[in-house]
């Protein structure tokens, strides 16, 4: 499918990237730019920028940047008519009607083909988990106590020991080879065609929208893993996902519960709290938490009561605050999980427990507290330390010396003291942080490539952060001497815009590249400002080695093709070449 410059330039004008980005990360705005925690990496401080001037974001971090499209086509694994016609729509824009490609039709139709084997094998699965075969699976449900209302609500349902049988159920259903294997729940190579889940009770996983996009299986009795989930697919990204999410974004609750397991969450719906979900056996992630924010700003915390669970909640607590997310802890002990709470105590006392939720903070310092035998007075030093570390995560200074009177009132700690030792901990930690901070951005700044290529790329961002400079530059710079494929292409549609207007759209030349490895390059020149801190005299010396860097290279490469120059060209190679060293930026 095909829409025209005018077009595409139409629909991303109409959707500033803030707007778009928002309800994916929670930004906050530190001078020009607004700065989140980054939705393609783990990170627990923000690196991930976004420019309303020029309408880009971009992760010192991980180096991820681009546009709206190329936000959309990245997060939500949109193609890039997919993120046109999602904006269009987003802008009240009604586009034009065009034909498809064929790459265009081929991914839509295996999209559609995967959403339909998909179907097709969670209605085998739950046939099954109702036939002769299935009985093992029938009863490990009905010992978990999940009633037939239950079962058929979520879907349950078994797959067979019999390694080949889903295959030939869905072959007879006319589906290709290669739809199955890119759907994962069919293994092939050089032994032939398996299924990837046998003798399991199967979770179909569905998106918000009620489609199942993929399956989690446990396995029945012995065995590793106990719990597989099917692979990435096109559908299915499990860093992305929650499980239980289509059901619960409908309970009209005020909150959402989260939990560790499918089966806590199935238990907790059963007994009336439909407002549960669960993270698809992977680390609760940014994305996770924005997913939430969606439908809630209140989330209860129902993760295992043992070690391992504790270490992700704690893990998953500031990821949840930093989307804006009020989180509270609900106390299961001394049961390890909603599961075994609800069978032994029953509704009443999970509600009752709902109500008396511990706010996040004071669950970690509790957590934090165990780890230390507080009768004894260095023991108990080194937690107060701790705990005053803690505590300078509160900007605000009510907030804080809120906590700060909270924390000493519960633990016998002297409020001023703790108050001090609060400050002091703020004050050393704001330097450290600052540095870091200022040595992330740096270190982003250099370029793993070679001088060559690096010089050029530092000259078109020093054009794309200072646009007076243009003057100054194309007196001894044109397009034609960057020679490095993508940089030139940068460098001719540079030069046009700020010949015609003095101003770089810098969305519109992201339009002009598809490659990821492209779109980070092409990003990071709008993000870098090289300039910035330095002197009138520094800036000179960059300048004047920068040009002279790109001019030379720009000379070896015409003089060593230079049999292939036109007449006009190899005049204009000489003239160069005479002109080398007449090269001399000054900014006064």
């Amino acid at each position: 499918m095909y829409y025209s410059d005018e077009i595409i330039e139409e629909v991303r004008s109409a959707n500033d990237i803030v707007d778009v980005i928002s309800p994916y990360v929670k930004l906050a705005k530190k001078g020009a730019s607004y700065f989140g925690l980054c939705p393609f990496h783990n990170e627990k401080s923000g690196s991930f920028s976004v420019s309303q001037s020029k309408q880009m974001y971009y992760c010192f971090g991980c180096g991820a940047g681009g546009n709206v499209f190329t936000f959309l086509m990245e997060y939500e694994k949109m193609s890039f008519v997919e993120s046109i016609s999602y904006l269009a729509n987003r802008a009240g824009i009604t586009l034009p009607e065009v034909e498809l490609t064929e790459e265009e039709k081929r991914r839509k139709n295996l999209k559609n083909q995967l959403y339909e084997v998909n179907k097709e094998a969670a209605k085998f699965f739950h046939y099954q988990l109702n036939t002769k075969p299935g009985e093992i699976g029938k009863k490990y449900f009905e010992k978990r106590g999940l009633s037939e209302e239950t079962q058929t609500r979520f879907g349950l349902g078994y797959s067979n020991i019999d390694g080949t049988v889903l295959y030939r159920y869905l072959k007879n259903k006319g589906y290709d080879d290669n739809v199955l294997k890119e759907s994962g729940l069919i293994i092939m190579n050089e032994r032939g065609a398996y299924d990837r889940f046998r003798d399991r009770v199967m979770f179909p996983i569905m998106d918000i929208n009620s489609k199942v996009i993929g399956f989690g299986g446990r396995i029945i009795g012995d065995g590793e893993p106990k719990y597989l989930n099917s692979p990435e697919t096109i559908l299915f990204d499990k860093g992305r996902n929650l499980y239980g999410l289509n059901f619960a974004k409908s309970s009209r609750q005020p909150n959402i519960i989260i939990c560790e397991g499918y089966m806590d969450v199935i238990a907790l719906h059963q007994a009336g709290f439909t407002q549960a979900v669960a993270a698809l056996g992977t680390a609760f992630t940014a994305a996770h938490a924005m997913l939430l924010k969606r439908y809630t700003n209140n989330i209860l915390m129902t993760f295992d009561s043992d070690g391992a669970g504790v270490k992700a909640a704690l893990r998953a607590i500031p990821i949840m605050k930093s989307a804006g997310l009020s989180v509270k802890a609900i106390d299961m002990r001394p049961y390890k999980d909603p599961d075994e709470f609800i069978k032994a105590l029953g509704p009443e006392e999970f509600q009752k427990r709902i109500d008396s939720a511990v706010n996040s903070f004071m669950y970690k310092i509790d957590k934090l507290s165990l780890e230390y035998d507080l009768n004894d007075p260095a023991e108990k030093t080194k937690f107060i330390n701790e705990a005053a570390k803690e505590l300078t995560e509160f900007e605000e200074e009510i907030e804080r010396n809120n906590y700060v009177e909270a924390v000493a009132q519960k633990f016998g700690i002297d409020c001023e003291s703790l108050k001090r030792l609060v400050n002091r901990y703020g004050n050393a930690m704001e330097i450290v942080q600052t540095g870091e901070s200022q040595k992330r951005i740096q270190d982003s700044s250099q370029v793993k490539e070679d001088g060559v290529v690096k010089s050029q790329q530092i000259l078109l961002t020093l054009l794309c952060n200072e646009p007076q400079l243009f003057g100054i530059i194309s007196k001894y710079i044109s397009p034609e001497d960057f020679v490095d494929d993508i940089y030139n292409k940068v460098a001719v549609t540079v030069y046009e815009q700020l010949k015609d207007t003095g101003n770089i759209v810098p969305g519109q030349i992201m339009n002009m590249f598809e490659n990821e490895e492209e779109h980070k390059k092409v990003a990071s020149l709008f993000s870098n400002d090289i300039r910035e801190g330095t002197s009138v005299k520094e800036k000179e010396k960059i300048l004047n080695e920068t040009i002279l860097n790109v001019k030379k290279n720009s000379l070896a490469f015409r003089n060593k093709n230079y049999s292939a120059l036109t007449g006009e060209e190899k005049q204009k190679f000489i003239a160069d070449k005479m002109n080398l060293q007449k090269i001399h930026v000054t900014l006064n």
